[in-house]
């Protein structure tokens, strides 16, 4: 997973996007288009916060992505997969 969000982030995005319901097709290329990338991954990461019941902001969202964007696409994606970074540090 971490492979390929370093590699692929647009697949793993689209990925993630998908499994809340979104084009996996539209969500992927639009993390390639500058701005409308910001948009794609609030949205996106806003859907699984309230899936998840996880707590948290728009902002912070923003600021998440903006300051390691690799860390967040694979929290987004192990928190879809079922597994929590707390679940995976007992292992």
């Amino acid at each position: 997973m971490c492979l390929i969000s370093y590699f692929v982030p647009c697949y793993q995005f689209g990925k993630n996007a998908e499994a809340v319901g979104e084009s996996c097709l539209l969500c992927g290329l639009a993390l390639l288009v500058p701005l409308v990338d910001l948009w794609a991954v609030i949205s996106i990461r806003g859907k699984i916060r309230e899936s998840k019941g996880i707590q948290g902001s728009l902002v912070g969202d923003l600021l998440t992505w903006c300051v390691c964007p690799l860390c967040a696409l694979v929290q987004e994606s192990q928190e879809l997969q079922g597994m929590s970074p707390q679940a995976m540090a007992r292992e």
